[in-house]
Parts: structure tokens; C-alpha cells; sequence
């Protein structure tokens, strides 16, 4: 994400962060006292990287195993906390933010005193502080203990990779910000909530209803012109009063609207995002100090989300060095596929339609030659059965082998079986036909269809039962007729002379 260190501004302004209330101050560090989750320094100033501190409190603890076969909703992976001891420190400050408000957990480093650095894999907020999750090197538990006792100064800081990682969050969530407040000036929108995917994917709020293409480029072209006008970002504290925080609206779905605070939030201060003349709502996040970088596109289409009784929308979007990777990433697509198609970029919707309309044309040739194909095998089949039918007692009993690297040798072998069974239902002679199709470059993954058919069910659940047992193949059947697979190196002298030996056995 290099395209964060060309668009982040060198510092961030004194401006950017305003404390409101006269009473509320920034603990000092000799008080023992962590600053709470509000006013942190990755929340007073978003571009600082280092920061020096002490260690509030520090202890092991045992992470929960991740459940088994349960996707998580996290939109953004973080870094998952090993199966072993780690440590949950405290620190009096950090710049690495904790997760809340939408945003993504930061990953950072803590260097101890004695110059070794720890990874901190997840940052998250307890009521109102902010706990750093941080990896033990193994055997280190005791060392561990020492270095962070309470009292010890450590460095808390973001390296290249932890600070890409943040720059592309704010990028995210101040456009968002943007987003939604246009939504709701200009269309009454209100934003349901909204997603902080994994980069390089689009985020998404998600709307009441669904949108128009024409909606979407109007809420896009109003948000970019207050982007070209590069809108100023700032934060306002003071101390919470409960009494006083803002309830999120409940629209008439049941759906509520809007930013509250988290109900187990005790951290005693009130921030307030500003996006000057456009927007304001409480928010822990960290957001960039101006609009201007953040040209937005928005996908021209919404996703529609049903529930029970609401129907609602995501509106997807990009902006920051995410927009950037989108576009470079897709006009490498276009170029590359150009270059395959043999034409210039602007001539590529009309070549690959082109492509398109081959390929089914192909297809169905391909088809027309395969029915005409079993019409002719299933012929040279129902001549042979007529020929042995004089004889008294006789069945026709056959296993017909093929060589196919084709997508469809099911279809293939089906139609034979269709087309032979037509042919043979006038002659009134009993048969039963084993048919196999397998590739002609074979692995311990190859796939060979097996087909049974016959006149009689009783004969031919009697075989398919038998491949099944004998040979491992996988499948099932009704009546006449019974298919299936067999995964693996399907070796004729083996596998297929263990089916003649089946139909030989059939009385």
C-alpha cells in the first residue's frame, strides 16, 4: 500500500483535536492513570507513530479457541491469537488503536526496555481502556512478566505494514462518514450500519432501500465536489453525560439509524467526529484530518438484503489508497485481457461478447456430434444384441469402454444409453451394459463414470450394489438405470475386468 505514503499529509494539525469541556484533561503519567479510550493519542493526533510510556497493568491470559465450523463476521481479518498464553497489557498511552466504532483492531509493536520489541496482534477496548493482546516468545513467559511490570517504560508504535494498515482504515472510515451523511442530506438515507471489509474489497453501508444508477453517480458527484473543496476533519471532547448522548433513531422497520455509544462503554468521555459544514456523530475511530485525498467512487449498484420483515441495500465504495489499488488492479485486468483477446483496451466488451457468442456456437456443435455420436454407438450396440438373440436364454451383456476428456462424459454416456434403450425396446431381448468413460491422462483424482443400464432393475441394482462394494464407486440409481464415479486410476485389467467378471456372474 504504498499509495498511503504518498497521500498522508506530514502531520496532523493542532487544530484537529478540541477539547470542549473545561474539566476534562489527559491523565498524566506519573497519576498511574491510563487515558481512556477517547482521548488516546492515536485519536488525538491519527498520523503519530511512537509513542514513549509506562505499563498500567500486565497479565497472562488463556484465548478462547475459535469455534469449529462457524464463519466469523469479522468484515476485517485480524491477526488471530494463538492457542497459548498471551499478554493482556495496559499501557498509561498508545498510538495503536483499539477496535471499536467500526473500525479494525491496529497491529503495532511494544518495545521494552531492554530493546526487544513485542508484536502486539490485536488491540480491543475493556469498558474504557484499551488492551493490548501481545505475543509471548516461547519460554519468554517469566522475561515477559519482569519486562512489563507496572511502572516499566515501553515504546508503543506502528511499523510500515501496522501504519498501511491504519492509513487504509481511516481512508475507509472517514469516507464512510462522508457517505452516509450525504446519503441522508440529499436522498433522507439513513445508514443501518456498515462494513469495514478486508482490503483490497469495497466497504458497504447499508441503506433502507435499494438505489438507482442515477441516485448513485448524483450522491457520488455531491460527495466528490466536497472533496474537491477539502473539507476540514476534526474531533470535539468533553466528559459523557448519559443523560445527554444521542439515541440512534428506530425508523418504522424496527431497523434503528444512526451512532450511539456502546452501552459497556466507561470511559467518560464524548468524542464527536466533525467534517466541517457536513457532518457530525460520535465516533472512537481514527479518521483523517481532511477530506481532500478522498476522492470516493461508488459501485453502481446496490446488493439487496431481505429479512423477515424489512427489505434494505448495501451500497458499495471506495476512496484512499484503496481506490487507487482498485484501479491500477483493474486496468492491469483490462490491459492483460486486451492482450489475450488480441485488441485494444476499448475494444475488449465487444471482443469478449464476440468470444462469448463462439464459445455457445462451439458448444452446441460439440453437442449436435456427441447425440450423433451415441446414435451411432448405441446402432452398432442394439445390431450385436440382435445378432446373439436367436440363441434361447440369451441376455445381452456387454461393457462398452471409452476414453473421454471431455466435460460432459456423463452426458455422453447417458445419451447412449438413451437412444439404445429406444432401439432395443421393440426387440424384446434382455440385456444389460456396463459403460465407463474414463480420461486418457489419469491421477489418484482422476474421475470414471460409470453407467449400469438393463432390462431388468432387479440385474442392475444387483451390479451398480457390487461396484459399489467391490470397486468403491460412489453412486446411485432408480429402476434402469444407475450411475456413478470412481475417483482414481482406473486400470483395465483391474477395474474393468472386475466388471466383465459382474456381468458374467448375472444369471
Amino acid at each position: 500500500m504504498a499509495a498511503a505514503i504518498i497521500l498522508s499529509p506530514s502531520s496532523t494539525p493542532t487544530d484537529y483535536f478540541n477539547v470542549i469541556s473545561p474539566t476534562l484533561q489527559i491523565p498524566s503519567p506519573d497519576t498511574g492513570i491510563t487515558v481512556p479510550v477517547g482521548i488516546l493519542a492515536c485519536q488525538r493526533d491519527p498520523f503519530l507513530k511512537k509513542i514513549e510510556t509506562t505499563v498500567i497493568a500486565c497479565h497472562v491470559s488463556q484465548p478462547p479457541s475459535p469455534p469449529t465450523g462457524k464463519k466469523t463476521k469479522k468484515a476485517v481479518v485480524a491477526p488471530r491469537l494463538p492457542n497459548e498464553p498471551i499478554l493482556e497489557i495496559v499501557l498509561h498511552d498508545t498510538v495503536i488503536f483499539p477496535e471499536g466504532g467500526g473500525q479494525p483492531t491496529d497491529t503495532g509493536l511494544i518495545t521494552t526496555s531492554d530493546g526487544k520489541a513485542w508484536l502486539v496482534l490485536q488491540a480491543k477496548r475493556h469498558g474504557g481502556h484499551a488492551v493490548h493482546y501481545v505475543k509471548i516468545t516461547e519460554g519468554d513467559l517469566d522475561s515477559a512478566l519482569s519486562v512489563f511490570a507496572p511502572g516499566s517504560s515501553v515504546t508503543a508504535s506502528l511499523g510500515p505494514d501496522d501504519f498501511d494498515r491504519r492509513y487504509d482504515h481511516m481512508s475507509m472510515h472517514t469516507s464512510q462518514h462522508l457517505l452516509s451523511a450525504v446519503l441522508e442530506t440529499r436522498l433522507n438515507l439513513p445508514t443501518l450500519s456498515w462494513s469495514l471489509t478486508s482490503s483490497p474489497s469495497p466497504c458497504y453501508v447499508e441503506v433502507p432501500r435499494g438505489m438507482t444508477v442515477e441516485e448513485i453517480r448524483f450522491i457520488q458527484s455531491e460527495a466528490n465536489k466536497l472533496v474537491f473543496e477539502g473539507r476540514r476533519v476534526y474531533t470535539e471532547v468533553e466528559e459523557l453525560d448519559r443523560d445527554k448522548t444521542v439515541v440512534p433513531t428506530i425508523l418504522e422497520s424496527g431497523r434503528s439509524a444512526g451512532k450511539g455509544l456502546p452501552s459497556d462503554y466507561t470511559g467518560g468521555v464524548n468524542r464527536v467526529v466533525v467534517i466541517d459544514g457536513v457532518d457530525r456523530n460520535p465516533c472512537c475511530g481514527t479518521h483523517l484530518p481532511t477530506i481532500h485525498n478522498l476522492q470516493l467512487f461508488i459501485l453502481p449498484h446496490t446488493e439487496t438484503m431481505s429479512r423477515s420483515s424489512t427489505t434494505s441495500a448495501r451500497l458499495y465504495f471506495l476512496s484512499g489508497p484503496r481506490l487507487i489499488g482498485y484501479l491500477t488492479t483493474t486496468h492491469e485486468f483490462l490491459t492483460s485481457t486486451a492482450s489475450i483477446l488480441s485488441c485494444g483496451a476499448p475494444s475488449v466488451p465487444e471482443r469478449v461478447s464476440q468470444v462469448v457468442d463462439e464459445r455457445k456456437k462451439a458448444e452446441k456443435r460439440v453437442t449436435d456430434l456427441e447425440l450423433e455420436l451415441a446414435k451411432h454407438i448405441s446402432s452398432g450396440l442394439y445390431h450385436e444384441a440382435l445378432a446373439g438373440s436367436v440363441n434361447d436364454g440369451y441376455i445381452f451383456r456387454k461393457h462398452l469402454r471409452r476414453t473421454d476428456d471431455s466435460g460432459n462424459a456423463l452426458g455422453l454416456l447417458s445419451a447412449i444409453s438413451v437412444a439404445f434403450s429406444e432401439q432395443i425396446a421393440n426387440a424384446q431381448t434382455p440385456y444389460l451394459l456396463v459403460l465407463t468413460s474414463t480420461p486418457s491422462a489419469q491421477t489418484t483424482n482422476s474421475t470414471t463414470v460409470v453407467m449400469v443400464i438393463g432390462s431388468d432393475d432387479k440385474e442392475v441394482r444387483s451390479v451398480g450394489d457390487s461396484l459399489k462394494s467391490q470397486l468403491g464407486v460412489k453412486g446411485g440409481g432408480k429402476g434402469l438405470k444407475w450411475s456413478g464415479k470412481y475417483i482414481g486410476v482406473w486400470k483395465e485389467k483391474k477395474e474393468g475386468g472386475l466388471v466383465d467378471d459382474l456381468l458374467k456372474d448375472v444369471q
